[in-house]
């Protein structure tokens, strides 16, 4: 018999690269490359040398977890400043040490404060999705608050989502159209809402304002290396997450009905891994299939559906293998054939052909 992952497991995982990182630049020890090592190494070593089949915790109210999300945002608005002061200002570590930081911190932003930042702009409270935004706005991303509620959640699995992954389609050419994609429709939809209803100040102008704020800030912690590490830091995480939307759902394709719809979205339409320790580290973002079908419910209750196509590697070794593509086409190859339509019936754009080269 499964039991669910209780809530202490998700804040120990996720939390413990953090403090870790703390200490590190507290202390100006080893502590910096045992944070790294947590994040790039002990996350995989755990899911593949300790089996563990986890089930869901059942209920729909979880204020626990809700206190986990913000004190993952409390701890991410204190870390990013702090890792950008000590790895471009005067803070007494060694270039090695500062590149420990520059990696451990960039990779609990993507692989953490994302999943956090998406878990509170899904929640229905005002407070907690502005706390969601205000993530990603200083990870200088704030427009993926707006594109990935309105175009992906809306057109997954098809060519007009721009942060779905094409059948034979490499990370690097979807990266760059995820990021001007999502960009662009995600500002789109938001000026489309605000023509059919009156809504207060436009949201892309409160992504670019916070984002020079954060810039601003990083000036004075450290002037222009202080601007320059903020930007890299940034970038480092928008990475990662960007290869967690083409890991998440690369080559999967809604069908187009008769009347041009799109079929509803179902369990096929996401990769799901089922590892026990990343999915604590990541709040259960591993479980994508039941998000998108129930984009509302709490992380701690997110399912693995049965009929979801499923990864065989844990979702941070499944992005690493994503950065070489030759190694993940022939990797995902099998997995993929088995979840492609035979033919194609009605849609005529189906993405398992050849990506378009001008994308």
């Amino acid at each position: 018999m499964t039991r669910p992952l209780p809530l202490m497991a998700f804040a120990t995982a996720s939390l413990t690269p953090v403090a870790l990182l703390l200490i590190g630049l507290a202390t100006s020890s080893t502590w910096l490359w045992l944070a790294l090592l947590y994040m790039a190494v002990l996350t995989i070593l755990l899911d593949q040398l300790i089996p563990l089949t986890t089930g869901t915790a059942e209920g729909e109210e979880f204020p626990a977890a809700t206190a986990l999300l913000i004190t993952i945002a409390a701890a991410h608005l204190a870390a990013l400043p702090l890792a950008t002061w000590a790895i471009a200002g005067n803070s007494g570590l060694s270039l090695p040490e500062r590149i420990a930081t520059f990696l451990a911190a960039g990779l609990w932003f993507g692989q953490v404060t994302h999943p956090a930042a998406h878990e509170l702009i899904h929640r229905p409270r005002r407070g907690l999705v502005a706390l969601g935004v205000i993530l990603y706005t200083s990870l200088l991303f704030g427009q993926h608050a707006s594109s990935h509620r309105l175009v992906h959640h809306r057109h997954v699995a098809s060519r007009d989502d721009p942060n779905t992954a094409r059948a034979g389609e490499s990370y690097y050419r979807f990266a760059r159209r995820a990021w001007a994609g999502g960009f662009r429709q995600g500002w789109q939809a938001e000026t489309d809402l605000r023509a059919r209803t009156p809504r207060r100040l436009h949201p892309y102008a409160l992504y670019l304002t916070g984002a020079l704020a954060c810039l601003a800030a990083a000036y004075a912690l450290a002037g222009p290396s202080g601007v320059a590490t903020w930007t890299l830091l940034a970038l480092h995480a928008q990475a990662q997450i960007l290869l967690s939307d083409y890991v998440q759902h690369y080559g999967l394709t809604r069908a187009r009905l008769p009347d041009g719809r799109l079929e509803p979205v179902g369990p096929r339409h996401s990769w799901n891994t089922p590892h026990w320790f990343s999915s604590a580290m990541l709040l259960n973002a591993p479980r994508h299939s039941d998000h998108h079908i129930h984009p509302g419910r709490p992380f701690p209750a997110l399912r693995l559906p049965d009929d979801a196509p499923t990864l065989p590697w844990p979702l941070p070794l499944a992005a690493t293998m994503a950065l070489a593509p030759r190694l993940w086409r022939r990797a995902i190859a099998p997995h993929l054939a088995r979840w492609q339509p035979p033919t194609p019936r009605h849609d005529t754009r189906v993405m398992t052909r050849a990506p378009d080269t001008r994308a």
